[in-house]
Formats: C-alpha cells, sequence, structure tokens
C-alpha cells in the first residue's frame, strides 16, 4: 500500500471510531496518527536488523506522543489508539485488525518469560482505558476489555471481561468494537453479587422468620396442654 493510501486508511478510521473530529486533516494532529506512522518505520527498521536505530526512533516517538510501541511488535491494519497517553505495546505483543485501544493500556509481561512474552490481541478487540493485560496469552476476537481491568489468562473469542484479575462475563454478544465503541455499559460482576447476595438475605430472613413463628406456635401449644394439664389433676 502507498503511503497516501495508508493515510487515508487511517483518516478513514479515525473519523469512525472518535466523534470529537471535524475535519479529515485533523487526523495529522492526532498522537495516535503519529505513533503509529512511526512505529511502521521503526518496524521496517527492526525487521532489518537496524536495532539500534529502530530503537531510537521509537523513544523518539514516546517523548512526542506518550505512545511506547516496541519496534519488534506485529501490528496489523486499523489500529486506533484514542488520547492514547501511556499506551505500551511490549516487544512480542501481536495486534491484529481493527483493533481499538484507549489511555493507559498496556499489553505487556509478567517478567517471568522468554521468548514470546507479550499478548495476542485478536481482530475487533476493544481494550478500554487503563486496562492491563500481562502475559503469553490470546485476547479471543471481537472481545470488550473493561476499564481498568487486569486480565492474566487466555480470553476466549466474543466475551466480555472485567474485573481485577479479569474474569469473562458475557460470551457471544458478538458487537464489533470498530462499530460498537461503548467502553463504560458492560457487566458489573461485583454489583451483581451483591445483589444477588441481598437477595439471598432476604430469602433467608423471611425463612428464619417462618421458622421462629412455627417454634412460637409450638411452645404455645405445649404451654397450653402443661396448663390443662395442671387443671385435670
Amino acid at each position: 500500500m502507498g503511503i497516501i493510501g495508508y493515510i487515508k486508511d487511517e483518516m478513514q478510521i479515525i473519523k469512525e471510531r472518535d466523534p470529537a473530529i471535524k475535519t479529515p486533516f485533523e487526523v495529522f494532529l492526532y498522537p495516535s496518527f503519529k505513533a503509529i506512522i512511526r512505529y511502521r518505520i521503526a518496524h521496517k527498521l527492526y525487521q532489518k536488523k537496524h536495532y539500534l536505530l529502530a530503537r531510537w526512533y521509537s523513544q523518539r516517538t514516546v517523548r512526542k506522543t506518550g505512545i511506547e510501541i516496541h519496534p519488534g511488535a506485529t501490528i496489523g491494519k486499523g489500529l486506533f489508539i484514542d488520547h492514547g497517553h501511556g499506551v505500551v505495546i511490549g516487544e512480542t505483543a501481536i495486534v491484529g485488525d481493527n483493533v481499538t485501544l484507549y489511555q493507559g493500556v498496556t499489553l505487556g509481561g509478567t517478567g517471568k518469560e522468554t521468548g514470546k512474552r507479550h499478548p495476542t490481541i485478536g481482530n475487533n478487540v476493544m481494550i478500554s482505558a487503563g486496562a492491563k493485560i500481562l502475559g503469553s496469552f490470546s485476547v479471543g476476537e471481537n472481545s470488550k476489555i473493561g476499564a481498568g481491568s487486569v486480565v492474566l489468562s487466555e480470553i476466549p473469542p466474543n466475551s466480555t471481561v472485567v474485573g481485577v484479575p479479569g474474569r469473562v462475563v458475557k460470551r457471544d454478544n458478538v458487537k464489533i468494537p470498530r462499530e460498537d465503541m461503548d467502553q463504560v455499559h458492560l457487566p458489573d460482576p461485583v454489583y451483581n453479587d451483591l445483589i444477588r447476595l441481598q437477595q439471598e438475605n432476604v430469602r433467608l430472613t423471611q425463612e428464619l422468620k417462618q421458622v421462629c413463628e412455627r417454634l412460637q406456635k409450638i411452645e404455645e401449644k405445649k404451654l397450653n396442654n402443661d396448663n390443662n394439664n395442671e387443671i385435670n389433676k
């Protein structure tokens, strides 16, 4: 793909996913646009084993954009990083097509592995603000990772993940993140657990009340029988 065609595609991606943009040429002001273009250049240098030059160029990009993408990472088409400050993508990370990352996202390692140390992100995944994906495993395509989640293990396709550590709270609700950018209205497992506990508490309270009423009736009946026996004597 020529540079003009690539820039046009990037413009279209940002226009689709960011309602704040008003004119196409605003794209050139986006840190995401600058970071991805510069990553592509650094990645080419890295593939040609110009490691020092690739890292130098990459680190200049970090200072200019606040987005750190290791030149060794593999990134597909249509990556969009919204705002982007604090985003980190590690050396062996693999990012599929049409992935959306928000500010503060980390695709990192645990510090214990060698070789493939970073996650593989499937196509059409949305990772919300502040989420951390740590380790060498896959996040299945069409998945959503909730804001602030910490994901430490494999995620199946078409999943919604929230929490620390992250856990799957919804499966097979297939909405492509490229079209559905809602990172707020995700299931809340803690709230749901509290509701279930509250309902269980109400049920147990009602059962306990019924047991107490039965015991009281038994006591009253026993007392009446004792009184009758005393009278008969």
